[in-house]
């Protein structure tokens, strides 16, 4: 019997007039309980769907109160944590005796423990020390996370918490508490989503984090990293000391870049998820696509000449994954290039690169002539470029 999983992979289309509860349907007998079928199918389904997807429902869950909203919108705010690279573990949906409940706890890649608890309406006061402090002493007691690198997290429907807010600063638990709006967690995977820098990324989800910001240090990082990690997109001049060493031309923006990703899903068979602006992995994180375009640089469509940057951050991110792979669209998605970084990644030693303060960046030269697609390969000892035709798909 097919999942909705499957039946999103293959017929997407038939979502799109679906509301959220209609879609919950689908799924085992429509109502969510630990452990059960409609649970385990709908966060399998919350694993694959694109961002704008993801953040539809919660909206939904937020504007369109049903009869299990509220623990969809638990299960979708997990997901989000997901997205931000933490490690999730889901938590109960309803307590039950002899068992902790929270609603999930994020972990960093440095061991950080994130305690999450969710609430539907912005109008709550929460008995905290009967809650989730409580689960937070009980996970320490039981040796699930550690008391000094741990905290909580409270995820509220919308942005009115000056009561949540006035209830936590006056209690014992304010160092140990954040709160954000659902709108504001949606803003976060949304800004990291414009991101190139797997750093940048990080430091923005230490924002999660309790933190007291008397010395603003932190915060000037913060923004001084996510100003370096836009200005990746600035590079808007071409570069090519081995074609025009003086020569500068300014860029016109293409816009097939969702067509290259389409193309590159087909070709492998897998349903990849927009991790940053130009990466995307598959569910499991076994598979990873970095991929760029470029327009034609040269003024016919029977040859030309693509140009892209290729970033330290964007080569240490692809050595991290079991199998990666380099796109690179040429002019328009029929000429996409797929190579696996294994093949790719020791050529970037040849190409000219460009470092600017604290920039650096290799320069991937493409011509294409006689339907060849030579790569520029300018500091090796014949300067001969490498045939990559092969990896058209």
């Amino acid at each position: 019997m097919n999942t909705i999983a499957t039946l999103y992979n293959e017929t997407p289309d038939i979502f799109k007039d679906k509301s959220l509860p209609q879609i919950l349907s689908f799924a085992g007998d429509g109502k969510l309980k630990d452990g059960n079928t409609t649970s385990s199918e709908f966060r399998n389904l919350l694993d694959i769907v694109q961002p704008n997807i993801l953040f539809e429902f919660a909206n939904y869950c937020l504007s369109n109160p049903f009869e299990n909203s509220g623990l969809a919108l638990q299960d979708i705010v997990n997901q989000i944590g997901k997205r931000l690279n933490f490690n999730v573990e889901y938590g109960l949906y309803k307590g039950k005796k002899n068992s902790i409940g929270f609603d999930g706890i994020w972990t960093t890649k440095d061991g950080y423990n994130i305690i999450i608890e969710v609430k539907t309406t912005d109008y709550i006061r929460i008995n905290l020390s009967e809650s989730v402090a409580k689960y937070r002493s009980a996970l320490i007691d039981a040796g699930k996370i550690d008391k000094e690198n741990s905290s909580i997290l409270i995820v509220v429907g919308r942005e009115d918490t000056g009561d949540l807010e006035s209830q936590v600063r006056g209690s014992r638990y304010a160092w140990n508490i954040r709160i954000i709006s659902t709108d504001a967690l949606i803003q976060l995977l949304k800004l990291k989503e414009t991101f190139n820098d797997a750093k940048t990324i990080l430091q923005i989800t230490e924002l999660l984090k309790p933190r007291e910001y008397t010395r603003v240090d932190k915060l000037i990082d913060l923004i001084f990293e996510t100003s370096k990690d836009l200005q990746l997109d600035d590079i808007d001049t071409v570069e090519t000391p081995s074609l025009s060493p003086t020569k500068k031309e300014k860029a016109i923006p293409v816009n097939f870049y969702l067509d290259c990703i389409h193309k590159i899903q087909n070709h492998l068979k897998q349903q990849l998820i927009k991790q940053t602006k130009i990466t995307y992995t598959t569910k499991d994180n076994s598979l990873c696509v970095m991929c760029t375009i470029s327009r034609n640089h040269n003024t016919t469509d029977k040859q030309g000449r693509f140009w892209f940057a290729f970033h330290p951050h964007q080569q240490k991110m692809l050595e991290e994954y079991p199998t990666a792979y380099v796109a690179f669209g040429c002019g328009d998605s029929q000429k996409t290039l797929l190579i696996p970084y294994a093949l790719f990644g020791p050529l970037v030693k040849n190409m000219w690169t460009t470092e600017k303060e604290n920039r650096m960046y290799w320069h991937v030269i493409i011509n294409y002539k006689n339907d060849k697609f030579p790569l520029s390969q300018p500091k090796t000892t014949d300067h001969n470029p490498v045939d990559i035709t092969e990896y058209l798909i």
